[in-house]
């Protein structure tokens, strides 16, 4: 399992919100190529970046900052937030991003998921945040009918890079990951889990680590607020064999 550090763009500055609200809002940094190349010096492989404005806006909203990222450092970057067509993903890649994660449209318009998905074979991920088992969209702002196991099972017939598991509820809040919910998935399909949302320490990523079928885990807050070591959660991934 990798770490994966977690870089939350809002005006331009790095931030983290509580459940996904936007009133609730801390602010890091003003720099987030700096908190980027920081990530990298203490050894994470990929840093996940999403555009939180993008994600309410439907476009991109932070492309300069992204940029700046990507200029910063020479690790993977995977960036989600109003990603919603072939053209939006292609900018992405040619600021230098890894990978693109669809969040909102694979819920809205996924015959257009599918399209990205299938332009950019091996390079699109998929983010599920969901409340209660539900799928969220628009930036968290709406629930909708649709169960995270359905969606992801779906869509595995397009081959996504991964899936990135958020439970709501846990997000920003210190509380723990859901790592029932998030082994559930893990279990259903055949495509790698990230787990995000709720960790609160390395115990939280020791828990994970046991967690069969699950690729990485992002970090976001903990790390900011100095509940985990950056260094040595890497140097624990790196050194834990696979469930």
């Amino acid at each position: 399992m990798i770490i994966i550090p977690a870089i939350d763009l809002h005006q331009g500055r790095v931030v983290r919100l509580k459940k996904g609200v936007f009133e609730e809002v801390t602010v890091y940094s003003e720099n987030p190529g700096e908190v980027a190349k920081s990530f990298v010096d203490a050894g994470a492989q990929r840093i996940h970046v999403v555009d939180l404005d993008g994600s309410l806006a439907g476009r991109g909203m932070n492309v300069q900052a992204i940029a700046g990222i990507c200029a910063s450092v020479k690790g993977e970057i995977e960036v989600g937030g109003g990603i919603r067509s072939v053209a939006d993903a292609q900018r992405m890649f040619d600021l230098g991003v890894s990978y693109v994660i669809l969040g909102t449209i694979v819920v809205k318009d996924p015959l257009a998921a599918q399209g990205i998905m299938e332009q950019f074979p091996g390079r699109v991920g998929i983010g599920i945040d969901a409340l209660n088992g539900k799928v969220a969209v628009q930036g968290w702002k709406e629930l909708s009918e649709q169960t995270a196991i359905s969606v992801a099972r779906h869509f595995e017939q397009f081959d996504p890079a991964f899936v990135v598991y958020t439970d709501i509820s846990r997000d920003g809040m210190l509380t723990g990951p859901n790592i029932g919910a998030t082994a559930e998935l893990a279990g259903r399909i055949r495509t790698p889990v990230i787990a995000s949302g709720g960790v609160s320490g390395m115990e939280d990523i020791r828990s994970l680590m046991g967690t069969p079928g699950l690729f990485g885990a992002i970090v976001g807050k903990a790390i900011y607020e100095g509940r985990v070591d950056l260094r040595e959660a890497v140097r624990l991934s790196r050194d834990t064999p696979l469930p």
